[in-house]
């Protein structure tokens, strides 16, 4: 599948929504968090994909703000897991030349997530290579609000806005400086955006697998990236302006 990808037309920011660790584990006969354990494999094997393609941003859905109503030993699980991870991980973003960047409010996880999070993206900072976004405690109608936020203290503070325009919101988001993603993928096969990237997404390409994201790997990735590149992008256009 990757000799088919066409390398003058990848796209710039691949966002996944990982899905279909819980069923994965519990085909193995095992508790939920040895699923997400397991999908540890998952996320180098398409953070490694993505920087042998040269693609500039991958964003993972890592953890919701929906994700806390989940039950409460699952939370600490993958709170547990999200510290020893990030650990392990940093030498090999550092051989590799990947950013860690994140976005989402941090500052409602637990004190020793949010320190080596902190220390990750400070030791990856000057990396110039694929920039690794993770969500975490993200919603898509989260960061939205958090930017009219935003934006309603600078007004308090003296700012002068003409006007409330899409540029000013974007400048305000979370991802501000990042390209909005040109592909989605979802896996496990479930077809929803599940309150991820709810502006970001407005012109963006979907493409759900049915493979669980344990299991995913590096030519589920090359799929994802050749049925984008199949279609055609036409910002509310028509063919023949497009090709025109």
């Amino acid at each position: 599948m990757k000799e088919q990808i066409k390398q003058g037309n990848l796209p710039q920011h691949i966002a996944v929504i990982m899905d279909g660790n819980g069923r994965w584990a519990k085909k193995q006969g095992a508790a939920r968090i040895f699923g997400h354990r397991n999908a540890i494999k998952a996320v180098r094997d398409v953070t490694e994909g993505c920087a042998e393609l040269g693609i500039g941003y991958l964003t993972l859905y890592a953890f919701s703000t929906e994700n806390w109503s989940r039950p409460k030993q699952e939370v600490q699980g993958l709170m547990t897991l999200l510290v020893a991870t990030i650990n392990d991980e940093v030498p090999t973003l550092m051989k590799n030349n990947i950013r860690l960047k994140s976005i989402g409010d941090t500052s409602k996880l637990p004190n020793a997530a949010q320190k080596k999070l902190a220390e990750a993206i400070s030791k990856t900072a000057d990396n110039t290579g694929l920039t690794l976004n993770l969500a975490l405690n993200y919603s898509g109608k989260w960061d939205l609000t958090q930017a009219m936020n935003k934006i309603a203290t600078q007004l308090r503070a003296g700012d002068t806005h003409d006007e409330i325009t899409p540029e000013l919101i974007e400048k305000n988001l979370s991802t501000a400086g990042m390209p909005d993603p040109e592909l989605l993928i979802r896996t496990s096969g479930e077809m929803r955006i599940s309150n991820f990237l709810l502006w970001q997404l407005a012109y963006t390409e979907l493409f759900f697998t049915p493979v669980l994201w344990p299991d995913f790997r590096k030519e589920h990735l090359h799929e994802g990236i050749s049925s984008y590149q199949q279609r055609e992008r036409r910002f509310g256009k028509i063919s023949e302006q497009v090709n025109a």
